[in-house]
């Protein structure tokens, strides 16, 4: 759902960066996180409560249940936010999915196995989806319908449509070298 960045303020608040387009839905007051934390923090395995979200010059701050003066609000920098959902639950949209739905996923191209998904990027101009690729490293493609036609969750696939050169090196499309004849003289 969010991202912590940083404490704001004295009194616990904490700067957030969001990731649903619903935060007035999803940080309610009583809405539960799990958070994804090193294995050597002290909040691994834990769950925070949110008490309050408001807006401070149009920036997100959350205070939540336990975290009362800035020193705590620090030990959660970072941290990402994630809900927990029944495995069938949807996002209530056709073209959507939660971020965890599509990490992992095989990725095609006309039929044919190119990499797995390692994680979303969120952009203000559009999302990417970072494929991991044993040919090239890490790819980054752009999560628009012209580029990913089909998401297949249940068959753990996504096909993607993309432009020459974004899985391969290009082909050579520059002129050949003319040969001229030398003087003979």
């Amino acid at each position: 759902m969010g991202r912590i960045t940083k404490a704001h303020g004295l009194k616990g608040g904490i700067k957030l960066e969001l990731y649903t387009d619903d935060p007035d839905r999803r940080f309610t007051s009583g809405a539960t996180f799990t958070l994804q934390v090193p294995d050597d923090s002290p909040w691994s395995g834990k769950t925070i409560t949110l008490d309050e979200l408001r807006w401070y010059n149009g920036h997100p701050v959350a205070f939540f249940e336990g975290i009362e003066d800035r020193t705590a609000a620090e030990t959660l920098a970072r941290a990402i936010l994630w809900v927990e959902q029944d495995a069938d639950a949807e996002t209530g949209e056709d073209d959507a999915w939660y971020d965890h739905q599509l990490v992992g996923l095989r990725v095609l191209r006309d039929g044919t196995e190119v990499g797995t998904v390692a994680r979303v990027d969120h952009l203000p101009a559009q999302d990417l989806l970072a494929i991991d690729t044993p040919e090239r490293g890490e790819v980054l493609v752009p999560f628009v319908s012209a580029i990913v036609p089909a998401v297949d969750i249940a068959a753990g696939t996504i096909t993607v449509t993309p432009p020459t050169g974004l899985f391969e090196d290009p082909e050579d499309t520059s002129r050949p070298e003319t040969v001229t004849p030398t003087d003979q003289g």
